[in-house]
């Protein structure tokens, strides 16, 4: 029976529209495979570059303090003023070191930790930089508040957030598919398709964590493009005048090192882990150090008066607003950047695990659209069997009958 030309036009723009899913589909798996790389970023970096890494000098060597290492530091280049350190999260990782040349350069050195020697420069656009930036905004540049290119990968949370939700009412009794195996030999639809599911319900814990991570970041940058802050955070003021002592020349009087300001905040806070050191930017300013304790989705600080001895300020968990809570666990939660080498692994996992998801789904999207496309054209081209090639022909002349 020949199919009416009203609905060959609407299978035509469904077959149209399917194709046109397809860049969709591209763009979230590209974000899914990048986003999988950028977990590992700064390992692949450490692997490429011998500057990153914190080698010993000797299997008993011992980590020097950031005192010390900033000593070893001015010693060998006594023209660097030092803003800020930073021990990323590994012990096998150099230290960061923030400076400030005589020339205004502000350059970001690797440091090793048990020598204080400078091992390298880090260089403006590396290669963690780069993964983390095409998965967060695709390179977009950030010009007035947060760019299109954010709002654009972080909006994809939500349709994600949906896909596991109707993936779970879809597949009924999920649970039995934790170890149904996948079929081989019965073409490619099945195979991809078994993969699919088995992919999806071993990772519905990291889609939902995923997804609701990559929510906040569209909730966050709509706050801060709308100016508005949930952070309970008190502003530390700056030292008074007054309060600086000075020498008999008039000169702001030597401040505590490091050491010493570490040590006093961890009396008041005990079981930090300080990780981020920032130096004093004037005589006026306090020593400010950041770093995570027994929660480790969450960073602790306090600010340290380098005249006084105290602690003037400090921010640890029970100031936390219930909703300060939530909110600053979500980028940990997304990256994997809390728990060491361990957890990064197997972020990384399921990260591929949701790559090959989504490559599943792409593969049987477009065999799916193509066999319908080859089954629309095929119709199209059959010649069309109408009424006229059976009804419309000459009768034969009726044989006589004679008497």
């Amino acid at each position: 029976m020949a199919q009416s030309p009203k609905k060959s036009k609407s299978r035509l723009w469904f077959l149209v529209h399917s194709w046109l899913a397809l860049p969709i589909w591209f763009f979230v798996l590209i974000v899914c495979f990048t986003g999988m790389l950028a977990v590992v970023s700064h390992e692949i970096v450490w692997l490429a570059d011998p500057d990153v890494r914190a080698t010993a000098p000797a299997s008993d060597a011992e980590r020097l303090s950031y005192q010390q290492v900033i000593d070893a530091v001015h010693e060998a280049q006594p023209e660097l003023a030092v803003e800020w350190l930073n021990q990323p999260d590994g012990s096998h990782f150099a230290l960061n070191m923030g400076v400030t040349r005589p020339d205004g350069s502000k350059p970001t050195l690797y440091v090793n930790p048990y020598t204080g020697a400078i091992q390298g420069q880090a260089p403006d656009f590396n290669f963690q930089a780069f993964t983390r930036a095409l998965h967060g905004w695709w390179l977009v540049p950030f010009t007035s508040g947060y760019s299109w290119g954010w709002y654009l990968v972080s909006l994809l949370g939500l349709p994600m957030l949906a896909s596991l939700v109707t993936g779970l009412v879809v597949y009924k009794k999920f649970w039995r598919g934790f170890f149904k195996p996948v079929r081989t030999g019965h073409g490619s639809r099945i195979f991809w398709g078994d993969l699919h599911r088995l992919a999806g319900v071993w990772s519905i814990w990291f889609i939902a964590v995923i997804s609701i991570t990559g929510t906040w970041f569209l909730i966050q940058a709509i706050l801060a493009d709308n100016h508005i802050t949930i952070s309970s955070e008190p502003v530390v003021p700056v030292i008074a005048r007054e309060q600086v002592p000075q020498m008999p020349d008039g000169s702001p009087a030597p401040r505590i090192d490091l050491d010493q300001a570490m040590l006093i905040a961890q009396q008041q806070m005990p079981g930090l882990d300080f990780t981020y050191v920032f130096m004093p930017g004037t005589a006026y300013s306090h020593i400010y150090m950041m770093g995570r304790g027994w929660y480790p989705l969450m960073m602790q600080t306090a600010s340290v008066n380098p005249y006084t001895q105290k602690v003037d300020s400090r921010f640890v968990l029970s100031d936390r607003t219930a909703l300060e809570f939530v909110t600053e666990s979500m980028r940990p939660l997304h990256t994997g950047d809390f728990g060491g080498l361990a957890i990064k692994l197997v972020w990384f996992f399921f990260g591929l695990v949701l790559t090959l998801m989504v490559l599943s789904g792409l593969l049987i999207w477009t065999k799916r659209t193509a066999q319908a496309t080859a089954a629309a054209l095929k119709r199209r081209e059959r010649p069309a069997r109408t009424s006229a090639d059976t009804t419309h022909k000459t009768p034969e002349p009726a044989m006589e009958v004679q008497p």
